[in-house]
């Protein structure tokens, strides 16, 4: 197979006759394709259900189980973290039974950006493909600093002595200037996924059973040791508290965005990403209100450790054992959660450089891997800096904002398609349309308001570059401009239409 993307000549052409702001402009529709026939990229199509259950839940269990529960309970919400992750598993839910539907719809690689680009226009889906970009390769940077904590805690409790610069971001701790293990473990991710998505997948499911195995581990050992005089004030923090910590572990609850991402390398993506999506939410639902009742039983929020939070709070009940087993477990099983997002992020990147808003030398394949390593290699040095030199709270806080706008905007679309494309075979429908997609709304913005005015600037920053790089190269590259003439109205966004190479 060539390692060739296809490639559709761009012609210079006057504003559209609609209009900059029209369907033949701007908001232009990508067309609506619900085959599963490979496309020109070359994906292969390897994955099965429990392969993308595991996927899923390699994202939606990880970090948020072994790390940022206990921060977000140390520092904002107490106890009351159950309540943080219930509002957040609500919010996500909605969204979710969203995505179902898009997944079952349209079951191509590049999730929320594919979606709203053919619900919404190229802009909007520009902005979203953007948005997806900097949060998951966040989310990847935020679970290898998980990952170094437990590292960290596994390394002292043998005995080694490890210079502090390494051990943390500038500001976590005295004399810290670099988290060189999340560094170092982005990039070992990166090298995993560039060996190809069947050896890789394999390599997922593997390490998400020893994760579950382990959270089961935790739940039945730290059952018998939960004290009602710790889950007391629930509330330390007020209401405002918890929702605050919604706000920053939602980003623990979206996991299947990440698989939905990886459409193109399903077997039957059309019947098994919306099974998928359901089965690993209400798994990871379960697991994460099961394991905050047993953290916050067994320790006093005031005395987690926020490095490494499940051992420090066995260690408090006399498991310091298991405690350590638990940190080599976590090591292990977190890493699940930055190998999903880092897949995610390649082919969302894929998607949009395939549809010639990003150039189009990144969507072409390995000859013989056929995985875009032109794409995974970047992401991985990206994740690195940001794992390196962020603390993990600001790292979630950005991730969780492009979270929080992609759920948002892709709420809005499924009612928009519904009545745009009624027409259009879905295998799976989001129930009580338009009440489930405006409870994800007004969840999502919800949450946004709580996050630190910071991440509001740093994301408004980033978007406005992405507006930049449209403006300058995505608009007048895409694969959707269209020549002028014969075009005098808008484009039919159902037509398919033909590429050479």
């Amino acid at each position: 197979m060539s390692e060739r993307a296809p490639v559709r000549p761009i012609r210079s052409q006057p504003p559209p006759a609609g209009g900059l702001f029209s369907r033949a402009g701007i908001f232009r529709l990508k067309p609506v394709d619900s085959s599963e026939e490979e496309t020109g990229g070359g994906l292969r199509r390897t994955m099965g259900l429990w392969q993308l259950v595991a996927l899923s839940l390699g994202g939606l269990v990880g970090a948020g189980v072994f790390s940022l529960a206990g921060v977000v309970a140390h520092e904002d919400a107490g106890p009351g973290v159950m309540l943080s992750f219930l509002l957040a598993i609500v919010a996500s839910t909605a969204a979710a039974l969203c995505y179902a539907e898009f997944a079952g719809t349209i079951p191509k690689a590049g999730s929320a950006y594919t979606y709203t680009y053919a619900a919404l226009g190229e802009v909007v889906g520009w902005a979203i493909g953007w948005d997806l970009l900097l949060e998951y390769t966040a989310i990847v940077a935020v679970v290898a600093i998980a990952v170094s904590g437990y590292l960290s805690y596994i390394l002292e409790h043998l005995g080694l002595d490890l210079p502090q610069w390494m051990l943390g971001a500038p500001g976590t701790g005295d004399g810290h200037r670099a988290d060189v293990f999340a560094a170092l473990l982005c990039l070992l991710l990166a090298f995993v996924l560039s060996r190809g998505t069947k050896e890789a997948a394999r390599f997922e499911t593997v390490l998400v059973v020893v994760k579950l195995a382990i959270v089961a581990l935790v739940v039945l050992a730290g059952a018998f040791h939960v004290s009602a005089g710790n889950l007391s004030p629930f509330l330390p923090f007020g209401l405002s508290g918890a929702v605050t910590g919604a706000a920053t572990t939602f980003f623990a609850v979206y996991g299947y965005d990440a698989m939905s991402a990886a459409a193109e390398e399903s077997t039957e993506a059309k019947k098994l990403l919306p099974k998928a999506i359901v089965i690993s939410l209400g798994i990871a639902a379960v697991v994460y209100l099961l394991v905050c009742l047993v953290l916050l039983g067994m320790q006093d929020y005031r005395d987690i450790d926020t490095k490494s939070p499940f051992s420090s709070a066995l260690s408090a009940v006399g498991l310091g054992g298991l405690g350590l087993v638990v940190a080599v477990g976590a090591v292990i099983g977190i890493t699940t959660s930055a190998f999903a997002n880092m897949l995610a992020v390649s082919r969302v990147w894929y998607a949009m450089s395939r549809d010639g808003l990003l150039p189009r030398r990144f969507a072409r394949n390995h000859p013989t891997r056929q995985v875009p390593t032109r794409i995974i290699w970047p992401v991985g040095v990206g994740s690195a800096v940001i794992a390196g030199f962020l603390p993990i709270r600001e790292a979630a806080d950005l991730t969780n904002i492009g979270i929080l706008m992609a759920f948002l905007v892709v709420a809005v679309a499924v009612v928009v398609m519904r009545r745009t494309r009624p027409g259009l075979p879905r295998t799976f429908r989001t129930p009580l349309v338009p009440w489930i997609p405006a409870v994800g709304v007004l969840f999502s913005g919800w949450l946004i308001s709580r996050l630190d005015p910071v991440t509001w600037l740093r994301f408004a920053v980033w978007m406005a570059l992405g507006m930049a790089v449209y403006a300058w190269f995505g608009y007048r590259n895409s694969a959707e401009h269209r020549p002028a003439a014969g075009d005098t109205g808008d484009p039919d966004p159902n037509s398919v239409p033909k590429e050479r190479d």
